[in-house]
Order: structure tokens, then C-alpha cells, then sequence
């Protein structure tokens, strides 16, 4: 018997702040189809937790050690990848120290909240964005 089940993907809305000081959140440009900017994420392994799948990725696209917050939501909409059925663990997190681009990254950009709508984003991460900005206008 053969199980056919969706893959599962960790994404990041991670908050950098320099000097205790806001600075905005994390985006990167990919380096592999499809071409874009989104926020930074990855595939889950076997045998790791998706909390531990987030950190790994984030260490391993953005270079830095975050800081689990809260988790935001879980995406699953079969058409938000175009490659295949995915389901996203989105949390938000925080960081101290500007990011780096590894792995599927070609570049990160620290992006203030106001400045966003002037993104164009891949996969269904423009409506990931949108929630994160209504929860953050209910804090």
C-alpha cells in the first residue's frame, strides 16, 4: 500500500531587532524556482519536530538562531505551491543580529512592516503576510 500525503514545510515571519530596536522582518529573494521573494522556509525531515525543522532552516537559509514566538497559522491550500500539495507551520519569530543568505536564498532584505505591500511574493506567502500584519494591528 502506497500513502500519498502532503509535504510538510516550516516558514519564518522573523522580526529582527538591533539594539533592542525594531527593524522589520526577514525576506528573501529564492534561488530556485519559483523565482521570487517569500519568506524563508523549508522542508520538513523525518525523525525532527517542525519546531526543530524552523530552526534548522532559518540557521541554514537566513543564518541566524531564532527565537520561537508563537505560531501564526498552518497553510494548506493545494494550489498555494505550484510544484506540489504543501502544508506550512508559519511562526513568528525573533532574532538580534541581521541575516545572512545560505542555501536557497540568492539574497536576504530586512523589510519594514509599512513597506510591504511593495513585495511581490511567491506561493501564497502575500496572504501569510497579510494575517501577520492583522494580528500585529490587534497587539
Amino acid at each position: 500500500m502506497s500513502i500519498k500525503t502532503p509535504f510538510i514545510t516550516a516558514d519564518g515571519i522573523v522580526e529582527i531587532y538591533i539594539n533592542e530596536v525594531f527593524q522589520g522582518i526577514v525576506l528573501i529573494d529564492r534561488l530556485n524556482p519559483p523565482y521570487g521573494t517569500a519568506l524563508p522556509g523549508g522542508f520538513m525531515d523525518i525523525g525532527e519536530t517542525i519546531e526543530a525543522c524552523l530552526k534548522r532552516e532559518m540557521l541554514e537559509e537566513i543564518g541566524l538562531d531564532v527565537e520561537i514566538v508563537s505560531l501564526l497559522g498552518l497553510y494548506s491550500d493545494p494550489a498555494r505551491d505550484p510544484r506540489f500539495h504543501t502544508v506550512s507551520a508559519v511562526y513568528v519569530c525573533k532574532a538580534f543580529s541581521m541575516p545572512t543568505a545560505g542555501d536557497d536564498a540568492k539574497s536576504t532584505k530586512v523589510i519594514a512592516l509599512d513597506a510591504l505591500n511593495k513585495e511581490k511574493f511567491v506561493f501564497d506567502h502575500q496572504s501569510i503576510i497579510n494575517d501577520y500584519l492583522a494580528l500585529k494591528s490587534t497587539v
